[in-house]
């Protein structure tokens, strides 16, 4: 009689709730992985291409810029997605220096600083606001939060430096006013303190539905006419999540020609 050929092996079990689990757990962080890869490395590249283009066609058409006076001169409206300024923020170091292009649409942002279409010109009485990512697409406002009181922004036109100065991040009291007369004109003070612009803080935290923010005078109900010239930068918060928003509001306070080389916020 011959005897049937056996392997050894034991019948397979089929694998248990925890076994389960824990594959999709590995399966899903891999995932995460690549997610976070995907945006904090190549969103970055593209970015950082789009964002070189951008600076080099502002170069392009600059090169024959005339010269303009100590007054605001505002650039005239461009097409979307067309840069026509930049923006430097001196106090996060030399290289946080970005094109600004026309418009906040997704390719507009991953260009750059996009320009909220419904707010003024840089120069103009009113409120000069700007978006940008915080991680990702290049990242230009991921620091946002390190500026502080009196800290420039510095917009750069065709032929004009335009440096603003963060209003005091301080809600109110002596100290905003002692903040506020470093580096504001006595006038601007009576503003920051006691006038139209008490309630504005140079950086605070909202939700993503406080449009008022980029109003001509952020936070004032309606379109008031707008004493100052004013640059309000806004991004998420926090870092890799869109729950809130993150609001810088700075005032215009020097004005120079480009023929007269870089202002003095640039070479502190």
């Amino acid at each position: 009689m011959i005897e049937p050929v056996t392997t050894g092996s034991t019948p397979r079990r089929a694998p248990t709730i925890g076994q389960v689990a824990g594959e999709l757990l590995l399966t899903v962080g891999a995932l995460l992985l690549l997610f976070v890869v995907y945006e904090a490395f190549w969103t970055n590249l593209a970015a950082g291409r789009l964002q070189d283009e951008a600076a080099a066609e502002l170069d392009r058409r600059w090169d024959d810029s005339p010269v303009a006076t100590s007054e605001p001169v505002p650039p005239k409206v461009p097409q979307l997605g067309h840069a026509f300024a930049r923006v430097h923020l001196p106090t996060l170091g030399p290289d946080a220096t970005y094109a600004v292009v026309e418009g906040t649409r997704n390719e507009d942002l991953r260009t750059g600083p996009g320009h909220y279409v419904d707010t003024q010109m840089p120069g103009e009485p009113g409120n000069f606001a700007l978006a940008g990512h915080r991680n990702g697409s290049g990242a230009v406002f991921e620091r946002l939060d390190q500026l502080d009181s009196c800290d420039a922004v510095v917009i750069e036109t065709e032929t004009q430096w335009m440096t603003y100065r963060l209003l005091p991040v301080e809600a109110d009291g002596p100290q905003r006013r002692d903040t506020a007369q470093d580096c504001l004109t006595p006038q601007q003070v009576e503003r920051v303190t006691t006038g139209d612009y008490s309630h504005v803080r140079g950086r605070h935290i909202t939700t993503p539905d406080a449009v008022e923010m980029i109003a001509p005078v952020p936070g004032a109900a309606g379109t008031p006419e707008a004493p100052e010239r004013l640059v309000t930068l806004t991004t998420c918060h926090p870092m890799y999540s869109n729950a809130e928003r993150l609001i810088v509001h700075a005032v215009l306070t020097e004005t120079t020609a480009k023929a007269d080389g870089r202002p003095a916020a640039l070479e502190d």
